[in-house]
């Protein structure tokens, strides 16, 4: 079904009975990357899943898509629902606009996961080359994809998982440049969320790869340690939903 801000359709699923659990997709990413833990979860929880915008079915809505917009967008999506609260997973950008979320509509917010996710700001030379990267989009957005989607994995993980990647890939290339440099330009601009996470007294959870390139499990680690933190590592890259699903899955329930 689609919801419409600001004239642009945002596409989302709504599936099982329970208590309300929101699942946010990463970079390049859509909805669908949410089919296994939807079939795990439905007889537990209500499950919506959200094409954020310039992703999925989901249109761009401007030339940065922030994490602050994008969180509004799902605050609007739970209140057509009529869902006055719900649980958190964020995938990667996924957890950044989670963060959003729970600082700018912390009584809708009952718990979150942050799946290979980070409170952090972009370091300067990540800025650099988020700026970079969205200049490449536009010259040539199948080569780029191409290439930043198998970097999403571990050396092992493109060889044990051909098919899964080709297809998550395949999708990716749908997506317009407008909508990829969109989001990585909002993730240039997200503030640390450190202190939100710290201040979150409602259940929560890192969930981190061992093998992550994107987000090494040090620095998941010191997050960990800092907002007091549960961190749960499993064997992975920044993919568990197609490197190690089986157990990815099973830290993903909330103690309701």
């Amino acid at each position: 079904m689609f919801y419409h801000y600001k004239k642009t359709p945002i596409y989302y699923t709504i599936t099982g009975a329970g208590k309300p659990l929101v699942l946010l997709h990463g970079l390049m990413e859509s909805s669908t990357m949410w089919c296994d833990t939807i079939a795990h979860l439905k007889d537990t929880y209500q499950l919506v899943a959200i094409d954020l915008p310039g992703f999925g079915q989901s249109g761009n809505i401007d030339e940065i898509h922030t994490m602050e917009l994008m969180a509004s967008i799902v605050a609007e999506i739970l209140k057509a629902e009529n869902i006055s609260a719900a649980s958190f997973i964020g995938h990667s950008m996924g957890g950044y606009v989670a963060l959003a979320f729970a600082e700018n509509f912390p009584e809708m917010i009952d718990g979150l996961i942050l799946l290979h996710s980070t409170t952090a700001a972009d370091t300067e030379e990540r800025k650099v080359n988020r700026n970079r990267a969205a200049q490449i989009l536009y010259r040539n957005k199948d080569a780029y994809v191409s290439n930043a989607m198998s970097n999403l994995f571990t050396g092992k993980a493109r060889k044990q998982f051909p098919v899964e990647i080709a297809k998550a890939k395949k999708e990716a290339l749908t997506f317009s440049a407008q909508g990829i440099a969109a989001a990585h330009l909002g993730m240039r601009d997200r503030k640390d969320r450190t202190s939100v996470l710290e201040n979150f007294s409602k259940e929560k959870r890192i969930i981190a790869g061992v093998d992550d390139l994107i987000l090494p499990l040090p620095e998941v680690q010191h997050i960990s340690e800092v907002t007091n933190t549960p961190l749960i590592s499993i064997d992975s890259g920044h993919m568990s939903w197609v490197e190690n699903k089986i157990e990815m899955l099973k830290y993903l329930h909330f103690n309701d």
